[in-house]
């Protein structure tokens, strides 16, 4: 209850579409564990699991990341296996303040939506949270690690 004191599940009902309402179950069925949070003004459902979602890790960032892998190509990418879910991906700033509201990726991290203009030059976006604080960091685009997936949200309106 700590994440939505201003919130009332009656709230969440009424501001959920069917469709939304697919996508949120698509988001638990993959281990997302999604909540509603009030975020400067707007509602999001976003994942909220204490780890990066277990049956979405060991993904490199996108599909041309995962083309350009000539060995050991993993089986999926995050942007195409969040797309087939429904969210987007978490960017920079609303995985921070996510990290302010509940305290998640303490042991794995999460693929972060990437900026265009990085991600041509090969780079991806990831975070996690050590030592009390979120960090935000870089790699390749094509690389993957077991405890490395990603989270995502939608927003309603």
């Amino acid at each position: 209850m700590h994440r939505h004191v201003n919130v009332s599940f009656d709230t969440y009902l009424k501001k959920l579409t069917d469709p939304q309402l697919r996508v949120v179950e698509k988001m638990e069925l993959t281990g997302g564990e999604p909540d509603l949070i009030l975020i400067d003004g707007a509602y999001y459902v976003i994942d909220l699991s204490k780890e990066t979602p277990k049956q979405r890790v060991s993904v490199c960032y996108d599909l041309e990341a995962k083309q350009s892998r000539k060995k050991f190509s993993p089986e999926s990418d995050a942007t195409t296996m969040a797309e087939s879910i429904g969210i987007t991906l978490l960017d920079e700033n609303l995985y921070v303040k996510i990290q302010s509201i509940e305290e998640i990726d303490l042991k794995t991290s999460s693929w972060l939506l990437t900026p265009n203009e990085f991600r041509k030059k090969g780079g991806a976006l990831f975070g996690d949270k050590r030592y009390g604080r979120a960090f935000i960091y870089h790699n390749g685009a094509h690389s993957y690690y077991s405890t490395r997936g990603f989270r995502g949200y939608i927003k309603l309106s």
